[in-house]
């Protein structure tokens, strides 16, 4: 048997928004992928994340291996966030990630940028503000020990401007890891805002589901952006397959400029397998293991060509 075609690892990977399905996606397509190639996306040079991608960042910068189908969450469940919503999270680091995006509302309000920003900022002063909060995901991104080490960056917009904000990159605004993933996985009319330095900040999705143009990418780069909303199964008289066509539109406007600097970019999302078993509601919990084990056999056949 002849080996299999190696795989290049990424100098930069991103991660996008998705659900608790979309985690699950991430997690296991990287799983795969290290599990073939002996690769270890915890050593990524630059990780990108919004929303539930910000997580999985998030947790491989404070270095948590990707989960794989069987393992065990070795951490005690934690109670489910103070929230006005009506889904329901069952607690534990593996089903917290529902909380973690809105999967289709947010690129309502991102198809317009940038130059739809002030547009943006009156949708979100007009959205009434969420109750729930994300006090404990704060607190179990701060037990996954990630820290800012010039690696991570993650993204989140601000409430009153309408603009985004990569926390994590030189200039930006200050607070730490934890507070950051909250502020990128506050859906706006469900949580709270979450206040970092008096000002108020929202998903990072609400300006793109991957914001892979803010990856720092040069000539020779490689880039690997994974997107769990690329793929998924919706019926055409949907409305949430005209958000999805936009912000699918402009992951790769996206691409197009980080190629124009010479970056070589690729884009991965969900087989139609696994489209098929993620469905069209993101946020399905019950679907979790088995979108975590075809991601995983998706990663590993990424891995051999």
């Amino acid at each position: 048997m002849s080996p299999a075609p190696r795989f290049d690892p990424p100098d930069v990977l991103v991660l996008g928004a998705g659900g608790t399905l979309g985690i699950a996606w991430t997690q296991g397509l990287l799983a795969g992928l290290e599990d073939a190639t002996g690769l270890d996306f915890r050593r990524t040079e630059s990780l990108i994340g919004t929303s539930a991608g910000a997580f999985v960042a998030a947790s491989l910068v404070g270095g948590r291996r990707p989960t794989r189908p069987g393992d065990r969450e070795k951490a005690a469940p934690l109670p489910a966030p103070r929230r006005a919503a009506p889904l329901r999270l069952l607690g534990g680091p593996a089903r917290y990630a529902a909380a973690l995006a809105a999967p289709w509302a947010t690129p309502a309000l991102g198809v317009s940028r940038p130059g739809g920003t002030l547009m943006r900022a009156a949708a979100l002063r007009v959205l009434p503000a969420g109750t729930g909060d994300h006090d404990d995901l704060q607190e179990l991104v701060r037990r996954r020990g990630a820290q800012w080490d010039g690696r991570l960056r993650v993204c989140a917009v601000d409430r009153r401007t309408g603009r985004r904000v990569v926390f994590g990159a030189p200039g930006a605004p200050k607070a730490d890891v934890a507070e950051a993933v909250a502020a990128s996985c506050t859906v706006p009319w469900i949580h709270q805002p979450v206040r970092i330095g008096g000002r108020e900040y929202v998903d990072g999705g609400v300006w793109s589901v991957t914001n892979l143009d803010v990856a720092p990418a040069g000539e020779g780069t490689r880039v690997l952006c994974l997107n769990p909303t690329a793929s998924l199964q919706i019926a055409r008289t949907s409305p949430y397959a005209a958000l999805r066509a936009a912000a699918t539109a402009m992951t790769g406007l996206e691409a197009l400029t980080l190629r124009s600097r010479g970056a070589r970019v690729q884009i991965v999302g969900p087989v139609p397998e696994v489209a098929r078993a993620m469905g069209a509601d993101l946020m399905d919990e019950r679907r979790r293991p088995a979108v975590l084990a075809g991601a995983y056999e998706q990663g590993l056949g990424i891995a051999g060509g």
